[in-house]
């Protein structure tokens, strides 16, 4: 299911920035729900005959073995967005903290707008995040397993459960054939202040309300020439039971069923019979979906009363969307952001989908972390990005390793070389370790050292020379020592440059005896110490320096433009040199660029030791903090 678009921001707090563990356990109602049912053993009396089937199905079947059942069922019609995340981290992982099952159900009722390649990038998503759906005692899920039951499930699969469900409502007199315009239909649908004005089509008799379906069933009517609507009441506070359409006419070829069918249930008709089937027992959706609550509880009894169903039935709980700032998630601006080029694709670095967020360097640990962190509530607030960024900082610190590069490169000349080493064309290894001591953890085997060369060329930062320094500052200027990192301590004698007084090299000498990790290395004291990257070694590579696509915290609010909001610095785009272990790293391996932040082997386009991409996930620090 999506989410829509947030509206224009509340007044209730955002989400701190944090990457520090909350001093307390995050609220979560969702437990509380389980937990009373687990111990009233609510569901205690279900049955499962391993596949999804009706009442007499389950009845053959064992005692559930899932102490209870979940389910994530998007629609196939586009790619799934951070609060999709969310939604699979909720479910998911309730079933696996309470000895249960989440269902993978594609809610694929709607064939206009459903694709086989949304079928796909979605189960890689929920594999990607770390979860999986397979039943008790089988083998891991996917789409082409030799278990085939382990496969997702389909909504497409119960249509033929949908219409018997359609008819028996038909046949107990809850459902009849309306031939209004849609026009009419809307009109006499009535409003929150005044009632709704019965179809003249509702009285009809059970006989011709079945006889009419089934040429609905058969094509005999035109698309949009009829709809089969629940009877309830025209005259209901809440306008979702006044007699709500269940099934349309759509001659549309659909991705699973093809020209089976040309009548198809409405959404909310499908899903609460898809649970049912499934034997769901907590439907977990956002807020958006409450007013529907009745019409599931309604349908639910109906089709137990019809004995189509077995009780206990599954029942909704709705808690608050996720609303996350510097962030849109509505699938139309979306894909207008695509449509429009303002991004590559849907999974451009820059978008909150998880195609993107993925290729910009998150990893599924981050996601899950910030998905718990944030808690399940049923009070919308705004979560604030840095948090996300956050979760995603704290994951890496300890795990991707260490390396060197240089963005914005000037080349520094160690001009007294050959006096000092005998030779200008000398160059000598030099090791760094690929992840601080802290991170390693007690009893691990650290990672290998890298190993780089240093020589008489190497590049440096240009912001790391000033000729005339400002107060403060610490690193090159004529006269001042510093220490080139892993390397050796140097003393800067000026620079040269070009016709349009363009820094064009940087001079230094290189002080003997002073390399790091040498017993000399603190007989000359620096200030300060640089990254570097000698020409010896240093491999060239394109780095897409990515930053948040939008420049407003609420880029949507008040229905404004969003695309008036967008980030002209989004992306830029730099030629940088990198230490030889960078240049071999594998694509979507996520490395800590040091003073730079956290970058990834662009998963597409970056070819080890041929072809260095690398996206930059985030920085060191929240640079957006006020």
């Amino acid at each position: 299911m999506t989410e829509p678009t947030p509206n224009a921001p509340d007044s209730k707090p955002a989400a701190t920035a944090s990457g520090a563990q909350p001093d307390h356990k995050v609220s979560n109602f969702l437990r509380q729900i389980i937990e009373k049912d687990l111990e009233q053993g609510t569901y205690a009396s279900r049955r499962w005959a391993g596949s999804p089937g009706d009442a007499a199905h389950h009845a053959a079947g064992q005692p559930d073995p899932a102490k209870i059942r979940t389910r994530f069922p998007p629609e196939p019609n586009g790619y799934l967005h951070v609060g999709h995340a969310k939604s699979i981290c909720i479910n998911f992982g309730l079933a696996k903290e309470y000895g249960g099952v989440c269902h993978l159900r594609f809610d694929d009722t709607n064939p206009e707008k459903e694709d086989t390649e949304y079928v796909n990038s979605i189960i890689d998503a929920v594999k990607w995040l770390g979860f999986d759906w397979a039943q008790m005692g089988q083998a891991q899920g996917a789409a082409a397993s030799e278990d085939c039951s382990a496969a997702p499930y389909q909504a497409s699969d119960y249509f033929d459960f949908m219409y018997r469900a359609a008819e028996a409502l038909i046949e107990a007199g809850h459902a009849y054939v309306d031939e209004q315009s849609a026009e009419d239909m809307r009109a006499n649908r009535g409003d929150f202040g005044k009632p709704g004005v019965d179809s003249p089509f509702r009285s009809r008799t059970v006989a011709e309300n079945l006889a009419r379906f089934r040429e609905m069933r058969d094509g005999k009517l035109a698309d949009g020439a009829a709809v089969l609507r629940a009877k309830i009441d025209m005259a209901s506070p809440n306008i979702n039971l006044r007699d709500p359409a269940i099934y349309r006419i759509r001659r549309a070829t659909h991705h699973h069923t093809g020209d089976t069918w040309c009548i198809y249930p409405m959404y909310t008709f499908a899903h609460p019979i898809e649970d049912a089937l499934e034997q769901i027992t907590h439907s977990i959706c956002t807020l958006e979906f409450e007013d529907q609550r009745p019409f599931y509880d309604w349908l639910m009894e109906r089709l137990c009363e019809c004995g189509l169903l077995a009780a206990p039935s599954p029942k909704q709980y709705e808690f608050a969307r996720l609303n996350l700032t510097y962030v849109i998630t509505s699938k139309r601006k979306l894909a207008q952001l695509v449509n429009e080029g303002k991004v590559s694709g849907w999974d451009d670095p820059r978008m909150p989908t998880i195609v993107g967020l993925r290729r910009r360097g998150y990893t599924p640990e981050s996601l899950r972390l910030f998905a718990d962190r944030i808690g399940v509530t049923k009070s919308d607030s705004w979560i604030d990005y840095s948090t996300l960024e956050g979760c995603l900082r704290e994951d890496l610190e300890n795990k991707a390793h260490r390396g060197m590069a240089v963005l914005d490169p000037v080349k520094l000349v160690l001009t007294n070389w050959a006096e000092a080493f005998g030779s200008d064309g000398y160059t000598e290894a030099c090791t760094q370790p690929a992840l601080p001591h802290s991170a390693i953890a007690e009893g691990q085997t650290p990672p290998a050292d890298r190993t780089f060369l240093i020589g008489k060329e190497v590049w440096i930062e240009r912001e790391d020379f000033e000729e005339v320094p400002p107060k403060g500052y610490k690193r090159l200027f004529p006269g001042n020592v510093v220490r080139l990192k892993g390397g050796y301590v140097i003393e800067c004698i000026g620079c040269a440059r070009d016709a349009a007084g363009n820094v064009t090299e940087v001079h230094a000498k290189v002080i003997p005896g002073t390399k790091s990790g040498t017993p000399g290395a603190d007989s000359v004291k620096a200030k300060a110490a640089i990254t570097w990257v000698a020409v010896a070694d240093g491999v060239q590579a394109e780095v897409r320096l990515y930053d948040r696509l939008f420049a407003e915290a609420h880029p949507d609010a008040g229905g404004k433009d969003f695309l008036q909001s967008l980030n002209p610095d989004s992306l830029k785009v730099v030629t940088a040199y990198v230490e030889p272990s960078l240049a071999q790293a594998q694509p979507d391996q996520k490395f800590q660029f040091e003073r730079f932040g956290y970058f990834v082997a662009d998963r597409l386009d970056h070819v080890a030791g041929a072809k260095p991409v690398f996206n930059r996930v985030t920085g060191l620090k929240d640079s957006w903090g006020k």
